[in-house]
């Protein structure tokens, strides 16, 4: 952690909702003039997407790592990720690259889709760093993510809503099978239970979305369900100096579940984030503005 140099991360899961609190985050910065070094998680894979595919290709054929996936360590760089928060943390300096995902990003770069731009050094004199993917509090072995964001935030849907949300991208946007789909779901499980799940309870808040229609089968289920259609459990670490009366007055509908958990419709979570995220940033700057 640094008071001269905040690190926000957010964490979670692909699909989670963490693209959602990234574009909140977004307007909080603008509205409260905040300049952030924004780092995007998926440019700390080890492979771009023809190597990932053929590493992919050789672990099922040798047998020796069936469960390889992006959510693990042989797909990540988590060392590099590590030192990143270190080094910004002491001198608000470090390096990041970009993965490309689909032409429309490629273009400007002119290169193709799902590799990565050069290294580069980050932007001179930014108020904090900003980080966005699946691995923002993650440890393997002497690596240790989760120690240096001021700010940690866990953003998790419950694990069936995720396989649906999963089945439907995959089967619509990239044509594959429900057989393959969960083929892939079960190869990531051995990564997303040791790599994955222990994250959310190094994080400072969680946001977990529970659908409130069935999804006892996500294999069989036709509809994602909406936002409108869950609930947002908002989990505090520790919640002292949280506003509870505040934030039940302000968000209709909500309620205390623990004393440290309020539920709210999922509809409201952009609200929700914005009422929580914005003391925060206020904090985490006026302890920076003293310090320089």
């Amino acid at each position: 952690m640094s008071e001269r140099h905040p690190i926000v991360a957010i964490t979670g899961s692909s699909g989670a909702g963490t693209s959602t609190v990234q574009r909140t985050f977004e307007q909080i910065f603008r509205r409260e003039a905040v300049t952030a070094a924004v780092i995007e998680g998926d440019s700390f894979h080890t492979f771009d997407r023809l190597a990932m595919r053929q590493r992919l290709k050789d672990s099922e054929a040798d047998g020796k790592l069936s469960h390889f996936s992006h959510f693990g360590p042989e797909a990540n760089l988590f060392g590099d990720l590590e030192q990143l928060f270190r080094e910004y943390a002491e001198t608000g300096g470090g390096r990041r690259r970009k993965y490309l995902h689909d032409a429309l990003e490629a273009e400007p770069y002119r290169q193709n889709p799902g590799t990565f731009t050069p290294w580069e050094d980050l932007p001179a004199d930014t108020d904090m760093l900003f980080y966005e993917g699946l691995h923002g509090a993650v440890q393997h072995g002497e690596v240790d993510v989760s120690r240096y964001p001021d700010l940690l935030i866990g953003v998790v849907p419950v694990v069936n809503l995720e396989w649906i949300q999963k089945l439907h991208r995959d089967k619509s946007t990239r044509g594959y099978s429900t057989e393959a789909v969960t083929d892939t779901i079960l190869r990531r499980m051995h990564d997303y239970v040791h790599y994955i799940v222990p994250q959310f309870s190094r994080t400072h808040v969680n946001f977990q979305r529970v659908p409130m229609v069935d999804t006892s089968n996500p294999f069989v289920t036709r509809t994602i369900p909406t936002a409108d259609e869950s609930m947002l459990v908002i989990r505090f670490a520790n919640p002292k100096g949280i506003d509870f009366a505040y934030l039940l007055n302000m968000i209709h509908d909500s309620f205390m579940s623990r004393a440290n958990t309020i539920v709210v419709p999922g509809g409201k979570m952009d609200l929700a984030m914005q009422l929580i995220f914005t003391p925060f940033i206020w904090r985490l700057m006026e302890r920076r503005r003293k310090l320089l």
